[in-house]
């Protein structure tokens, strides 16, 4: 198995279970709170989270404004994610086994694949993003020469795509190992990557005498600015939009603290890992890029592209870093939850392995590089529009998990077609009705944002600006109405 050793033994049906989604053992249970600490800094420690403030200052926000919103969104998210990583660290379960208390142990197959997708188009963004370090580098040191014509169909050049396949590749074979191999990666990544982050800081305080302009620029919100008066409404989609970037990990916590060793550890853990390294992560990024319209006389967001610019033998060292740091968070965060979850499809033929390998296609075919074209359309359609997705998913298990069940599991019947969680045909209408309700309101608003429709009545808009609030809050009140006492 690539999971959990020596798993704890259930009697169950053979189509509901396997090594990789049965309860992990006492034995298995060996992450302290610094290896799940160093899990999180692995995770936060990315290109696409050292741009999450890029969007905020371009809207007119004051570094201070921006870094405040990401920090308030990571505190936010991180109730969630302590609530249910809970189940995990007490019944060795995996997300989608958790699934099946509150939408049948055949329903939970819908949540489980739709989080997995999720996953799928976050794993193709991230090897893009390490596949164009890897192209760059290549460049810098044969004086670009590797940079050719575009390709038919792909819209990329043939260098592009080899880095891409070839960074791909690297993650398969860790795929290949198991979460064990992941989280020998973490714990030996992070402190590297606590160092390249420092040392980014510290060139570019050298190289530009001081941060500049942008750390010293107002609000553009604030008495006199062009955007006076304006501040809530940048305020309140950014702050969607960033709870929206962890959302799918409150999701599948479990699959990690189920290897926790105890309470105490998933939750000192995560409240040491996300918060604060995310706020630092998101300061480095607005001060480094600040720096760069000193040096080089614009401001060059994408550290990618920074790390290019350098010049000499410190790109190479600065963007095997960000390789490092690229695959430490896809690894993590972007092929354990689709790959549990279609193990979930089909046990008996589906390991956690084949499941990473099915991530791992999908997050080719999306072409991944068309999603980050434009800032609007990574923010605004892509975290928004996923988090309205998964907001309801989030306010069904809280609502089942801590006011119906009171944190209580009959772990045997999850793995039973004839137990307490089977429900009619395995689906539980209720929490499927949830779901559908939890979505409708946010839907207008996103086919707005999506381009789908020229214009939708302003209310939907607004409610469409607080999506993950929205779909979590109806969601889990639809749920707690409808759903019988047992």
């Amino acid at each position: 198995m690539s999971g959990a050793p020596s798993p704890t033994k259930v009697l169950g049906d053979f189509d509901l279970m396997n090594a990789d989604l049965l309860p992990s053992s006492p034995a298995a249970r060996t992450w302290d709170w610094k290896a799940i600490a160093a899990l999180w800094v692995g995770m936060v420690v990315c290109v696409p989270a050292y741009m999450l403030a890029a969007g905020m200052v371009g809207e007119g926000m004051s570094w201070k404004q921006a870094v405040g919103t990401i920090l308030l969104a990571n505190v936010i998210v991180l109730i969630p994610m302590l609530l249910i990583g809970h189940a995990g660290a007490k019944h060795g379960i995996p997300f989608p086994v958790l699934l099946r208390a509150s939408f049948g142990v055949r329903g939970a197959k819908l949540p489980a694949v739709l989080r997995g997708l999720v996953a799928c188009g976050w794993f193709g963004i991230q090897t893009w993003v390490g596949g164009a370090a890897i192209y760059t580098i290549i460049n810098v040191v044969s004086g670009n020469g590797i940079v050719g014509e575009k390709l038919p169909l792909l819209g990329i050049d043939a260098g592009q795509t080899v880095c891409f396949l070839a960074f791909w590749a690297l993650h398969v074979v860790f795929i290949k190992y198991g979460t064990e191999s992941i989280r020998w990666l973490e714990l030996w990544a992070a402190p590297l990557l606590i160092v390249m982050c420092l040392a980014l800081l510290g060139w570019a305080w050298v190289k530009a005498d001081g941060f500049g302009p942008m750390l010293a620029a107002p609000s553009a919100f604030d008495a006199g600015g062009p955007k006076e008066g304006q501040f809530w409404d940048a305020f309140w989609p950014s702050l969607t939009a960033m709870v929206g970037f962890w959302a799918t990990l409150a999701l599948n916590i479990p699959d990690f603290t189920r290897y926790a060793k105890s309470q105490r550890d998933q939750v000192i853990g995560q409240a040491l890992g996300l918060p604060i390294p995310m706020a630092l992560l998101a300061f480095v990024g607005v001060a480094v890029t600040s720096a760069t319209v000193i040096i080089y006389g614009e401001a060059i967001w994408d550290p990618v592209v920074l790390t290019g610019r350098m010049g000499g033998f410190a790109v190479v060292i600065a963007l095997i870093a960000l390789l490092l740091a690229t695959l430490t968070t896809n690894l993590a965060a972007n092929v354990v939850a689709p790959a549990n979850g279609f193990s979930n499809l089909a046990p008996g033929k589906i390991s956690f392995k084949m499941g990473g390998y099915i991530t791992a296609g999908i997050g080719i075919a999306i072409f991944p590089w068309k999603l980050l074209e434009t800032t609007g359309a990574y923010i605004f359609t892509w975290l928004i529009g996923y988090s309205a997705l998964l907001g309801p998913i989030a306010g069904i298990l809280l609502a089942d998990y801590f006011l119906i069940r009171r944190t209580e599991l009959d772990i045997a019947s999850l793995f039973r077609h004839q137990g307490q969680y089977s429900y009619r045909g395995g689906w539980n209408p209720v929490a499927l009705v949830a779901l559908v309700v939890g979505v409708l309101p946010n839907l207008p608003g996103f086919c707005k944002a999506a381009g789908f429709v020229a214009a939708v009545p302003p209310v939907f808009e607004s409610i469409y600006t607080y999506a993950w609030f929205v779909g979590l809050g109806v969601a889990g009140a639809v749920y707690l109405v409808l759903m019988p006492r047992r």
